[in-house]
Parts: C-alpha cells; sequence; structure tokens
C-alpha cells in the first residue's frame, strides 16, 4: 500500500492538462483561461458621473447658476460647454461636458423657481474640490491593460470582464468527458421494484454520474455488466473507441481480492497500472492506471472500490483533483481547514481515516477565537451511504488506535459545493459578528496569503480582526466591518483592491494582514506604498512599540501605513493576537486620526502635556538598553510582526 500523500501525486502527474479550445464567452463559464486578456479601450473611456447631480466648475463654489444642458448615460456629452458661473445636470454614468471639473450631488442642491421663457436655475450649497465625483478616463481599466490572465478560473464577474472588453470569443481549457460504469453480478438498475434475493440497486453509477456532473464535466453513462471477464472487456474497448471521446474512465466494483475482480487485471491490459491499494479508510482497494486508446490518446482510469462511502470518498479525494488538472486549475487538490472536534474520535491502527462530518463556522470555536466546528455523521462503516448524506468535510485522522478528545484541532477536506459553503460561512460571521454598514466608518479588511488564497490552509486573522474591530466599535466613532477579501502575495492583486476599497468603495479605514515580513512572497509594504498618497510613520511606531514587549522580531517588520483620498490603510501583522495587541495600541488615536481624514476640523489634537526635558544621551542609552533586555529573552513560538502564518 501506498501512502494518500503519494497516491495524490501520481494522480497528479499523470492527469495532463487537456489541449485549449476556443468557445463562446456565454460557454465559458467555470473554465480556466488559457490566454491573457487586454482592453483594447479606456474604462470609462470619458470622464464620466459617479452620482445624479450637476456638473460645476469647483472654483465658482456655492450659488445660483443657470442649468444650461442635460448630461444623460448614453448621450455623448458633446456640444455645450460649461463656462465659469454655468452648471449642467449629469446623471449617474452621463459625460462630463467641456469645461466642468467636479460633481455636486443632487443632495447638495436645490431647484430655483423660474418662469417658463427662463432657463431653469439651480441653488448650489456646498463647495467641492475638483474632480469630486467624476471616473476619470481609464479609471478603472487603462487601455492594454491585462484584465484576466491565464490560468485565472472563470465566474461570472470574469465573464462580465469579457464583455466590457469586447471578447467574444475566447480560449480555454476544456472539462474532461467522463465514462461511468458499474461492475457486479449483485447490481440491477435502480426500481421500486422488491429486490430478489442477493440483488442490490446500483446506487454508485448514479451517484458518479451526479458528482462528474458537479464539476461541469460531460459524462457517458456505460451502464452496468456483470463479474464476466469477457462482458467486461468489450465494454471497455467500447468505452475507449474513438466514438466517445472520454478523458477520463470510472468504475466501481470489481477491483477487490476476489476471484471474480477483472477490472484491476483488465487495465493492466490496456494500459499502466500505478497503484491498486492505498493506506486509508474508507477506500483502501483503488486502482489507478493510464490506459492507450487505439489512436494513441490517453485515458486516465479508476477502479473505484464498489462499497458506496469508499467510492465517493475516493471520487473527493483523487478524482476531483485530477478532473481539475486536465481542466488547467493551478491548485487542483481540494481545500483544507483546520476544524475543532465537537466529540471525541477513537482513530484507527494502521490506516488514516477520512471521517465524514459537517462543519461550520462558530464564532467561539477554540481557546475564544473564531473557526471552524466539526462533528462526525455518526457510524462510519463504507457501505453506509448516509454517512455521507449533509457532509461537507472529510476529517484527516491519522493512525494511532488511540482516542482525540473533544476540541481538539485536527486538519479537514472540504467536500462541499464552495460557493454555497462560503455563503454560509459570511451568513455565519454576519449574524455573530454585526457586519453591517451602520456606524460612521466603514472598516474594510484585506487577508494576504498564498495559503488561504489557494485554498490551502484557514484564515485566521481575518475573523480575528473583525472581531476586534467589532469588539471596540464605541472606541471607533461607530466602525463597521463592511468588507472583507482574501488575495494571494501579488502586488498588482493588493494594489487593486486597495485601489477599488479607496476610491469606489470609500473605505474609511483599511486594515491588511500579513505579507511584512522579509520572505521573497511579502509584498504588502511595497503594494501599500504603490497606492497611499501621504505616509503615516507614527502608526508604525507605536504597533512597532508593543510587538517589541512580545518579541524582539518585531524589528522585522516592514509595515506601511498611509492614507489615499479619505481612506487610512494600516498594515497588520499576519498572527491573529497580533492583529488585537497593534489595534489595542492604536485604538486612542484611530477615531480622532478617521474624524480629521473626513475633514472635520472641529476634531482638534488633544491638549499635550510637556514632559520634563531629557538629555537626549540618557534617551539613547536607556532605549538601547530596553532593546538588548529585549533581544536576551528566549524567542517566542509565534514571530507575529513578520507576517507569519
Amino acid at each position: 500500500m501506498i501512502s494518500v500523500d503519494e497516491a495524490l501525486g501520481i494522480v497528479l502527474d499523470v492527469s495532463k492538462r487537456l489541449p485549449p479550445v476556443t468557445v463562446p464567452i456565454h460557454d465559458a463559464l467555470g473554465k480556466v483561461l488559457a490566454q491573457d486578456i487586454r482592453a483594447p479601450d479606456p474604462l470609462p473611456p470619458y470622464p464620466a458621473s459617479i452620482k445624479d447631480g450637476y456638473a460645476v466648475i469647483a472654483a465658482d463654489g456655492p450659488g445660483e447658476y443657470p442649468i444650461i444642458t442635460e448630461s444623460r448615460a448614453g448621450n455623448d456629452g458633446l456640444g455645450v460647454i460649461v463656462t465659469p458661473g454655468t452648471v449642467a445636470y449629469v446623471t449617474t454614468g452621463g459625460p462630463i461636458p467641456d469645461g466642468a471639473d467636479a460633481v455636486v450631488q443632487v443632495e447638495d442642491t436645490e431647484r430655483v423657481e423660474t418662469a417658463s421663457s427662463e432657463p431653469n436655475r439651480v441653488r448650489i450649497l456646498v463647495k467641492i474640490n475638483k474632480g469630486v465625483d467624476i471616473r476619470p478616463v481609464g479609471c478603472d481599466i487603462s487601455k492594454d491593460a491585462i484584465v484576466l490572465k491565464a490560468d485565472e478560473l472563470l465566474g461570472a464577474a470574469e465573464i462580465g470582464l469579457l464583455a466590457t472588453v469586447g471578447v467574444l470569443t475566447v480560449k480555454v481549457y476544456p472539462t474532461p468527458t467522463i465514462g461511468v460504469l458499474s461492475t457486479g453480478d449483485e447490481l440491477v438498475e435502480p426500481t421500486n421494484e422488491s429486490l430478489s434475493r442477493g440483488k442490490i440497486r446500483d446506487s454508485n453509477r448514479a451517484m458518479i454520474l451526479a458528482a462528474a456532473i458537479q464539476q461541469k464535466c460531460k459524462v457517458v453513462d456505460l451502464g452496468i455488466v456483470g463479474d464476466d471477464e469477457d462482458e467486461i472487456r468489450a465494454v471497455l474497448d467500447k468505452a475507449l473507441s474513438t466514438d466517445n471521446h472520454i478523458d477520463i474512465l470510472l468504475t466501481s466494483g470489481g477491483v477487490s481480492m476476489g476471484d471474480r475482480d477483472f477490472v484491476k487485471p483488465l487495465l493492466q491490459q490496456k494500459g499502466r497500472v500505478y497503484f491498486d491499494k492505498i493506506n486509508m479508510k474508507p477506500g483502501k482497494p483503488l486502482t489507478f492506471a493510464e490506459l492507450t486508446t487505439e489512436k494513441m490518446k490517453k485515458v486516465v482510469a479508476f477502479g473505484l472500490p464498489g462499497n458506496p462511502v469508499s467510492c465517493l470518498v475516493c471520487f473527493n479525494l483523487f478524482v476531483i483533483p485530477s478532473i481539475r488538472n486536465l481542466s488547467g486549475w493551478i491548485n487542483p487538490r481540494l481545500p483544507r481547514v483546520q476544524v475543532y472536534l465537537k466529540h471525541s474520535i477513537k482513530t484507527d491502527n494502521f490506516r488514516k481515516e477520512f471521517c465524514r462530518a459537517i462543519i461550520k463556522w462558530e464564532n467561539n470555536a477554540g481557546f475564544g477565537f473564531p473557526g471552524f466546528v466539526a462533528e462526525v455523521t455518526g457510524h462510519q462503516m463504507s457501505s453506509r451511504l448516509l454517512s455521507m448524506k449533509s457532509a461537507n468535510a472529510l476529517l484527516e485522522l491519522s493512525p494511532s488506535g488511540k482516542v482525540i478528545p473533544s476540541g481538539s484541532l485536527v486538519s479537514a477536506t472540504l467536500i462541499s459545493d464552495l460557493s454555497g459553503f462560503a455563503t454560509l460561512i459570511t451568513q455565519e460571521v454576519q449574524s455573530t459578528t454585526s457586519m453591517k454598514v451602520s456606524g460612521d466608518y466603514k472598516v474594510a479588511i484585506l487577508t494576504v496569503s498564498d495559503t488561504v488564497a489557494s485554498g490551502a490552509g484557514p484564515d485566521r486573522s481575518g475573523p480575528r480582526a473583525v472581531s476586534v474591530v467589532e469588539s471596540c466599535s464605541e472606541k471607533l466613532g461607530g466602525a463597521t466591518v463592511a468588507e472583507t477579501a482574501v488575495v494571494p502575495d501579488e502586488i498588482e492583486n493588493i494594489r487593486e483592491i486597495l485601489k477599488r476599497w479607496s476610491d469606489v468603495d470609500k473605505m474609511d479605514l483599511i486594515l491588511t494582514l500579513g505579507g511584512t515580513g522579509f520572505t521573497p512572497r511579502d509584498v504588502t509594504p511595497e503594494a501599500t506604498k504603490g497606492v497611499i498618497e501621504k505616509e503615516t510613520p507614527g502608526l508604525l511606531y507605536v504597533m512597532m512599540q508593543e510587538s517589541l514587549k512580545v518579541t524582539q522580531f518585531a524589528m522585522l517588520s516592514r509595515a506601511a501605513a498611509g492614507i489615499r483620498g479619505s481612506t487610512l490603510i494600516i498594515n497588520m501583522p499576519g498572527n491573529p493576537n497580533a492583529v488585537g495587541e497593534c489595534m489595542d495600541a492604536l485604538i486612542p488615536a484611530l477615531k480622532h486620526a478617521l474624524k480629521q481624514i473626513k475633514g472635520d476640523k472641529r476634531e482638534k489634537h488633544p491638549r499635550h502635556v510637556p514632559h520634563a526635558h531629557a538629555d537626549s544621551k540618557d534617551v539613547w542609552e536607556s532605549s538601547f538598553q530596553a532593546a538588548n533586555n529585549l533581544t536576551k529573552q528566549d524567542p517566542p513560538s509565534s514571530l507575529h510582526t513578520c507576517g507569519c502564518e
């Protein structure tokens, strides 16, 4: 027997990407892009109004002005020039007439009653700055910018982007065609008629066909064949013919140690068998092979176990990654998370066990932190398909024969539909942390991590940051978390979301988590410095002081902080505990800072109480001694200020 990790490595090595094909964009949903996509023109292609209101010359200021023209979405906006002392009515998305350099929203104006023979007039009630509520040419997408990169998975938003830049057909990697065959003398087609002795209804074929369709694959139903070597050979020959164009062959049953288990030897005759046993429970008798057709086409083949649970567990752990690899996914493995056990579980003595479980997000999962909690789905016999019902995860339990106590942290592989699962998590977080925009200040939290973005590990920092912000909402003047997101350690990804949150969504405070250390992939500070307009080094100094109380490695942080427009952006550590420590240090001044950024002139600096002047040499020597004392401490277990996760 080989290990699960070794078996999966072999499957991914053998399952090569299928050749790309060109499809209409309405057929590209869920597929992986095989080319870069560039924008042929800027978006917007003209200066556009963000709101309904009046296009003005900002220098004119408040007052009463004639309305000389209207510019609505769909118009070209040409023909009339706004001159000093005049304004133009504009709708959201409408072109800004020549001459105007700002937009005053309707809420800050009053219409003036005029005679029918006179031009309409409006009273502007506020003074605004140049550029307010105008989307400049190319502010969303610049000409020739790469809007989508090869290897990206195309979702609804990506299809919208393709349409936005005028791409009607696109090159993608196709999803494989899968043939599904059930073997066994005992099997009959599902029917509501009474079963004769020794017969069972074929559940595996219906289940695996559904699972393959769920992965957006085309399927070929190869039916049921009894335990007859010649009959199985004939069906396999037909399945591998050029008429079916199968990329993956899935059989169930006939791969164990019985004298009528013919699937494995037949697969050996038609290609190469890489393994036929895995040190796991359930799913030990899994056979994996690569077959060659008469036309020399390569077909990946899985001889799945006959027990229904074993069959579906193996499909999730091995077939889905193979499908994704053939379909061009960069990271084909199923995502894994750390979960807390709701009840104790006894492990197997010899084999790694994949226990079916239902996991859900709880705000008090373990040690007072948010996290996933897992509840096993009952008796775990491999023939008991009820144990798969509602299961959204497989707990990974290493062999020891010992009992893992409740509350322990174990790894789990997610097997549910991720989109629905993400919705479940979001709803749970919203209900437990009041993630709704009702306060004076909107906060966005960005987790920067290759591991979390790829689904290879859980986001521990993001939920912790949400909890911290919500718990100190009143101290921050009514702050609520309005947005959360996860991006990989890529400068462009980080910059793009920081710009959108600042310029479009008008967040008051953005906290980034992670990516501030010394490793080659730590690029959060570089991305942040590329978007901020004013630096705020004092905030970093306070965070450094607080972190040095915990670990001397705080000095390795390269965090950045600053202001873009009316948004304050602060790089935080990636460690959940460090987020709380740094926020505690910043809170006394953050409310004051956010008010000032909003332009509240009434928010004055608090009275400064002078302190006794200290000799600069004495201050230097005392600081040096404090730092020296810190370096003598034992290194902590978590280097949180470097963004380690």
